[in-house]
């Protein structure tokens, strides 16, 4: 049985968050995608609660979750450490990362190649 891998998407904006998620579904649209940009008022930033919301909308069981800021990061990572899915947070551009992974998908490729992939992406600083 193939696994269905998901992603979402955590920024510190609404409007980038949006962005991203309309260049997405252009290309992936049998891709699970969920996402959650700024805070509930409109402001920027991020909140572990719309992270987890986002986590938790996804059907998908396994997670690629592309995120902004360090604080984006942050908070993905504690929504990761209370979730029953497999999350993999990946340190890439978030636009050219998350258009990579939703493009290999969407053609069909394994969670493995796709890890791959986004690896040779992967910011180091």
């Amino acid at each position: 049985m193939t696994q269905t891998v998901g992603i979402v998407i955590v920024s510190h904006s609404h409007h980038l968050a949006q962005g991203i998620i309309d260049l997405l579904s252009e290309i992936a649209k049998d891709v699970p995608i969920t996402y959650c940009g700024g805070l509930e008022d409109g402001s920027i930033g991020t909140a572990f609660s719309r992270v987890e919301e986002a986590v938790n909308s996804n059907p998908a069981d396994t997670i690629l979750a592309f995120f902004d800021l360090g604080s984006a990061r942050m908070n993905m990572e504690m929504v990761a450490d209370f979730s029953d899915k497999n999350i993999h947070i990946q340190s890439v551009s978030v636009v050219e990362g998350s258009y990579t992974a939703a493009a290999l998908l969407q053609a069909g490729a394994s969670l493995e190649a796709t890890l791959e992939q986004l690896a040779a992406l992967q910011i180091t600083k």
